[in-house]
């Protein structure tokens, strides 16, 4: 399946919806609506969602299928007209966010950044809070008073479905309800001591969508092709083959000291090819434009504005 948070007009409530095709072209379901029609108590937001378990992407999966196109009158809008949000407009927790997780990466950080050449044993792990995410095409925000050196991460991101607590790796994958792109923009010279939440955290350095893609359609995330684009030009391009650690790696390796939750966000890192890395130094200013592409899943398009 193919989820979205969205609205269906500016003053709508946020609801959950499936992309689905339908006689007169693409969808977006209202499952909720969807689930009253069929007999089905599905709920109106992606976490409710999430927190029902696997069976839940099943049954829906199954009566859409059945549908064969045709909708229930009232329970979906064309896809041109939907306003999409964050799939996750609010994480209940902070993003646990992957430094330094390609090898290329590591590589240019070093060089440019106060960090080590050597490769990480172990996941590097920081973090980004709720009030840093935004919505597909909402406006980037450069606060020159604080950075003058915003820069560009494309990752991955992968959506915990299923309580995990000191899983395994060959276990790890079960616990993931989907994937989704995210982009993990950094005010560089705003590292504290080595610590990087104020550079990564910021209110609006964690634009995230278009759409969840559940883990049953993606499939096997190491395989995906990734991209960044500023002012259409492309700065990343590489591939999740190219992870130091993998999704598996990373959900057992949290799971062992923090309790993963339904809805718990993990963006997986980034490859080579971010502003700090280039000779000279580039940077995102006002006015620029940044795509960021995960396949199979879509693109985030997003400018950047003065604070």
């Amino acid at each position: 399946m193919r989820l979205v948070t969205y609205r269906a007009n500016v003053e709508a409530e946020a609801r959950l919806g499936a992309l689905v095709s339908g006689f007169g072209g693409d969808l977006v379901l209202d499952l909720e609506l969807f689930g009253e029609e069929m007999g089905v108590p599905f709920p109106a937001t992606m976490l409710e969602f999430i927190d029902l378990g696997p069976q839940a992407v099943l049954i829906a999966t199954k009566l859409i299928e059945q549908a064969e196109g045709l909708f229930p009158l009232g329970t979906a809008i064309p896809f041109a007209n939907a306003i999409l949000l964050a799939p996750i407009p609010r994480p209940r927790k902070n993003i646990f966010g992957i430094g330094l997780n390609y090898t290329e990466h590591v590589a240019e950080s070093a060089k440019s950044l106060d960090t080590s050449p050597e490769l990480p044993r172990q996941p590097v792990i920081f973090s980004k809070p709720p009030t840093s995410v935004i919505a597909p095409g909402e406006p980037i925000r450069h606060n020159g008073e604080i950075t003058q050196q915003l820069d560009w991460e494309v990752e991955l991101a992968a959506i915990i479905g299923t309580k995990a607590k000191g899983v395994s790796r060959e276990d790890a994958l079960n616990y993931v309800f989907g994937y989704t792109v995210c982009i993990d923009m950094s005010a560089r010279d705003c590292r504290r001591a080595g610590q990087w939440i104020y550079s990564k955290g910021q209110d609006t350095f964690a634009p995230m969508g278009p759409v969840v893609v559940t883990a049953d359609e993606l499939g096997d995330p190491q395989t995906l092709d990734l991209s960044l684009t500023v002012n259409g030009v492309t700065k990343q391009s590489s591939n999740t083959a190219f992870m130091l650690f993998k999704v598996d790696e990373l959900v057992a390796d949290i799971s062992k000291g923090i309790t993963l939750e339904p809805g718990d966000i993990i963006a997986t890192g980034t490859p080579a090819g971010v502003g700090a890395g280039m000779d000279p130094q580039e940077w995102v200013w006002p006015g620029d434009v940044i795509t960021a592409t995960v396949e199979k899943i879509g693109s985030l398009t997003h400018s950047v504005i003065k604070a």
